[in-house]
């Protein structure tokens, strides 16, 4: 999440958009130089709401939620503001709107920030639940062998996610591997699972969820073997195996993230169980 700006008097409200925005959304999502390709902002428009300030069709600034309601949270993400209009307060009237939708639902907001995120959610009340790594490096290598994920397999898969993650995200998932059925894979016989989506600069890997560190690594290798050119994945810190793994395969840390909820250090669902998120954006 990026940092937002200090609260300037007689900002107009922000207004729920409609895909006739996707062009002016992309545009400010490639000018800070994010990931995200026009799938990932039709995950915001069909399931969630995206708030934005200014023309309709190319807002100034943009803000996004997707209600989580089976698991008692909803996500904030995609606070973006345009170069020639940031230091202005749109940022912070965004992030507020964010957290009012979700407060009218009865959800508690949650979001991945960075360190200078973090120092504009914290003074709201949002605490650190656990932390995060960006990794970047390069995907190729040997098939590992383990089986595709397959639509059939996808309820267990998604079942697993769930107890992960804290909620129900089964058509998240869905699209995520309508996106990149060749590189979703699951652990024969045990529960386990990964899938990837690509993105404007790379391939970002994740969610991957497993009951150890062990498997994981499996999933890990057979999801960066079938990849090709740059990749993503952002690492729950605790996985210290898996990060160790990241950096023999030349893989550099790029930034910290910590995952915050508002008034909440208690993660929702078992992080013993969640390896690697699906972005901050997502969860």
């Amino acid at each position: 999440m990026a940092p937002t700006e200090a609260l300037s008097p007689g900002l107009p409200l922000p207004g729920a958009l409609t895909p006739a925005a996707m062009a002016g959304c992309l545009a400010l999502s490639e000018a800070a130089g994010w990931n995200q390709v026009a799938a990932d902002w039709d995950v915001f428009f069909r399931h969630g709401t995206v708030f934005g300030i200014g023309d309709a069709a190319a807002p100034a600034a943009s803000g996004a939620v997707l209600p989580y309601a089976s698991g008692g949270f909803g996500w904030i993400s995609m606070v973006l503001v345009a170069p020639s209009m940031r230091g202005r307060g749109l940022g912070t009237r965004v992030l507020r709107r964010c957290m009012a939708a979700l407060a009218e639902a009865g959800l508690c907001p949650v979001l991945d920030a960075t360190p200078a995120g973090e120092r504009i959610y914290r003074p709201l009340g949002f605490q650190t639940q656990f932390g995060l790594t960006r990794w970047r490096g390069t995907g190729g290598g040997d098939p590992v062998g383990l089986p595709l994920l397959r639509p059939d397999a996808l309820a267990s898969c998604a079942a697993l996610d769930a107890q992960a993650f804290g909620a129900d995200r089964a058509a998240l998932l869905r699209t995520l591997l309508a996106r990149a059925p060749a590189q979703a894979f699951r652990l024969p016989g045990r529960p386990g699972f990964v899938l990837a989506r690509p993105g404007r600069q790379a391939l970002q890997v994740g969610p991957l969820v497993a009951t150890g560190e062990a498997e994981a690594a499996h999933l890990l290798e057979a999801a960066l073997g079938a990849a090709r050119g740059p990749v993503l994945l952002d690492l729950a810190d605790r996985w210290t195996g898996l990060a160790d793994h990241l950096r023999a395969r030349g893989f550099t840390p790029e930034r910290p993230y910590n995952r915050m909820a508002l008034h909440r250090a208690a993660p929702f669902g078992d992080p013993a169980r969640l390896m690697a998120v699906a972005g901050p954006e997502l969860g």
